[in-house]
């Protein structure tokens, strides 16, 4: 059977009626790049980033990076393009000092809710 080949359009101006696509992956970046340097700063979860993962490949082959944080339940992790590598002011590695975990996306907001919920806890 053939392979059907779909184009790709541009997915960053499709809107929900209230962002784009592209507004909503700026401002998640931008809440990373905010909590990530604020643990940076605290000295908390080894944040760091690197343009390399942690098996020495470039990030999707070039011009890419990865940001890195452990948590007591694993890691979470976001890849940017380079041109965002100046937002976070987190310590920089030649290569990323977190082996992959295996974490999907669903692991990240879980463990980022987890946390969410157990600070709300230990502050009441």
């Amino acid at each position: 059977m053939d392979k059907i080949t779909i184009p790709v359009q541009n997915t960053d101006d499709i809107s929900d009626g209230y962002h784009t696509f592209g507004e909503l992956y700026k401002m998640r970046m931008l809440y990373n790049a905010c909590l990530f340097n604020e643990w940076a700063k605290q000295g908390l979860n080894n944040v760091h980033k690197s343009v390399r993962h942690n098996d020495g490949d470039l990030c999707f082959g070039g011009g890419w990076f990865i940001v890195v944080a452990t948590l007591e339940t694993g890691n979470i992790s976001n890849h940017y393009s380079m041109e965002y590598w100046h937002l976070f002011n987190v310590t920089s590695y030649d290569v990323c000092q977190c082996p992959f975990d295996g974490h999907t996306q669903f692991d990240v907001m879980e463990r980022l809710e987890d946390l969410c919920i157990k600070k709300k806890c230990s502050d009441e």
